[in-house]
């Protein structure tokens, strides 16, 4: 996939790596995609101590989703919105440009379901929680994981208070 050389509508292209679309086999190591390199640093630093350890039990951590400008998120509602055939509906899956943990580089989509097993099992020993229950692969950090635990989880985007900007 090759990067946007703007948002929709500057050039007429379509939004690229430079926006946050991840390509094919990308991991939390690298940095030279965007999506990657603009996470939270506090963020990829747990990711990558975690896939590191993973590896040891044979689990390769790939990046399905991580930092997203707000024009790829924009895309994404719309994308969600004609798939689902509502905004309520599409909400469940897809946050505003405005309200996405993405968009400020907090949270990440792990792929591979054995990377997203590993994670709901070892993710609190780093501080990476699953936040929503219908979304298994979506992390965000949580610190205070370390000590206490994730927190509960919400059922889904809409049932989160910071989605309600």
């Amino acid at each position: 996939m090759s990067p946007s050389k703007g948002p929709p509508g500057e050039d007429g292209g379509a939004l690229g790596e430079a926006d946050g679309a991840v390509p094919d086999g990308t991991t939390v190591f690298d940095d030279g995609v965007p999506a990657v390199a603009k996470l939270d640093p506090e963020l990829l630093e747990a990711l990558r101590q975690a896939a590191k350890n993973a590896e040891g039990d044979g689990v390769r951590f790939s990046v399905n989703s991580g930092w997203r400008s707000p024009e790829y998120q924009d895309q994404l509602l719309r994308e969600a919105v004609t798939k689902y055939g509502s905004e309520a509906e599409a909400a469940r899956w897809v946050a505003t440009a405005k309200t996405s943990p993405h968009v400020s580089g907090e949270a990440v989509d792990i792929g591979r379901s054995n990377a997203t097993a590993w994670l709901s099992e070892h993710g609190p020993d780093y501080g990476l929680c699953q936040i929503y229950r219908n979304e298994p692969w979506h992390y965000e950090l949580r610190s205070e994981a370390i000590d206490d635990g994730c927190p509960q989880m919400y059922t889904d985007p809409t049932q989160d208070p910071r989605m309600q900007k």
